[in-house]
């Protein structure tokens, strides 16, 4: 599973700008201002082959009664009850103040590791700026400067110490398949599961919000075993109000990370919104494979399941790769043609792809539709390679690549996804730019032609020809006479 790292500290210690280093974006808002973060704020981020989940926090006041500062204070404490790590970020230029120990001290009651950041330290005695943090009880602090970059690699890699590296998201031999199945609460996702099962495994009930946790539930279907993982609905963060809800947001985003399938279910009879297609993102974004199930159908006259898939069309076009089925998970409609998409989904997400195979669809790509010109040049592709799986990246080389617009990208896309029937998984396409082996040679050639060059406009002998005067050429053209003159 992806760890999780919280940031948490009191208020204007640079904890956005470090969430914004360790993901390397600049989702969080940062400002001198303090208090600006008030909702927790997730990111993914990577260390080498090391994935993890960054949770950016409010500042934190553990005795603050009411109020914003009380209800960010709750956000705060939530996310540290669910993080595998905790960093405790601290200003370095103004030392230890009173919250930092009270903070200290409701993380000493967590039972989570904790990680103590002084920020700030640039320019400083990196000894002489963690001395005074000692007193906190939390282990050797750390000097970083996260709007440098300064410390924060040591930082991370004491944080991930004893996670092992990921493997390639395929099961060895005997696992099951995990299968995540996300989606809005009271969508009918622990419904789903129950169809599947054939009994009555997970609670389902008609009010929003009884899944609370991520559920394991394994079985076996046509002789292959399967790990179903029941989660809680998301919803945006202004409709989370409950404290035992927040807590499940997390497992269900680690729950989509560490899935091979996931399974996004919509609900026919309610609007298509922003929540769905924000969830279609993340999972995108995770490079998890993808099968839609839009649950509910039974019952809906032929105009409004037309309406319906055309709302999907216009408004999940992102996610065009992943198969759309139509069920009823009450009455146990559509879901053997799901899981068979499920299989194809995984069998394309774990796929091999043979380097002259990949080779010569690039080529046919290329004389079919050659790159856009970029200027004098044209970009060229040479060859084409599997770099990873699940999802698949394929990495193209060949020059002047980084000339090649976001259009062109697209096109390969759809046709490798053609060709190779990758229906279900999103596919990644990166160009290596070939490096000239005779630039270090061309400098010197360059000089040279530059030396015969000025050489050729001197004049041959050792003195330097002095320019006729306007004068003596005038007298010279006088004194020229015609041949047969008085």
């Amino acid at each position: 599973m992806k760890p999780s790292i919280v940031l948490v500290g009191r208020p204007n210690v640079g904890k956005s700008t470090l969430f914004n280093r360790l993901t390397r974006t600049r989702d969080a808002l940062v400002a001198d201002i303090p208090g600006l973060t008030r909702d927790r704020h997730y990111g993914h981020g990577r260390l080498g082959s090391k994935p993890y989940l960054v949770i950016d926090t409010g500042g934190f006041e553990p005795l603050a009664k009411d109020g914003i500062m009380y209800q960010m204070a709750r956000q705060a404490q939530q996310a540290i009850d669910e993080a595998d790590v905790v960093i405790l970020v601290v200003d370095g230029r103004s030392g230890v103040s009173a919250l930092d120990k009270e903070i200290a001290n409701r993380l000493r009651h967590a039972n989570r590791p904790v990680l103590v950041a002084v920020n700030k330290s640039e320019g400083m005695q990196h000894g002489l700026v963690v001395a005074d943090f000692h007193e906190l009880g939390l282990g050797e602090p750390v000097a970083i400067s996260a709007a440098h970059g300064e410390g924060v690699r040591v930082l991370i890699e004491l944080a991930l110490e004893g996670y092992p590296e990921p493997g390639d998201g395929e099961p060895a031999e005997g696992d099951s398949i995990r299968v995540a199945i996300v989606g809005r609460p009271n969508v009918g996702k622990s419904t789903m599961i129950n169809a599947l099962l054939g009994e009555d495994r997970v609670i389902a009930f008609d009010q929003p919000g009884t899944t609370r946790d991520a559920i394991d539930v394994d079985f076996e279907r046509a002789g292959r075993k399967y790990t179903l993982v029941d989660t809680a609905g998301l919803r945006r963060r202004g409709k989370v109000f409950e404290t035992i809800e927040k807590f499940s947001v997390i497992k269900t985003l680690q729950a989509i990370e560490e899935a091979q399938v996931v399974i996004l279910v919509l609900d026919a009879r309610q609007e298509i919104g922003d929540q769905d297609a924000h969830i279609a993102a993340f999972i995108r974004e995770s490079g998890r494979a993808l099968v839609v199930a839009v649950n509910k159908w039974d019952g809906l006259d032929s105009y409004v399941r037309e309406q319906i898939k055309g709302a999907l069309d216009n408004q999940l076009t992102f996610i065009d790769f992943a198969r759309f089925h139509y069920v009823s998970a009450l009455q146990g409609q559509g879901l053997e043609p799901l899981f068979h998409s499920v299989d194809a989904a995984y069998k394309a997400a774990t796929i091999n792809l043979s380097t002259p195979q990949l080779t010569r669809t690039l080529i046919d790509a290329v004389a079919r539709q050659a790159p856009p010109r970029n200027g004098l040049f044209r970009p060229k592709l040479r060859y084409a390679h599997q770099g990873g799986r699940n999802p698949p990246l394929i990495v193209i080389h060949g020059n002047a690549l980084d000339k090649i617009p976001e259009s062109y990208r697209r096109y390969l896309e759809h046709l490798f996804r053609e060709v190779f029937k990758l229906q279900g998984t999103p596919l990644r396409i990166q160009f290596n730019v070939s490096s000239n082996p005779f630039a270090d040679k061309q400098a010197p050639r360059e000089k040279r032609r530059e030396r015969k060059t000025t050489d050729k406009a001197k004049p041959a002998s050792g003195s330097p020809a002095r320019p006729r005067s306007a004068g003596k050429v005038a007298a010279a053209v006088k004194t020229k006479r015609p041949s047969g003159g008085r």
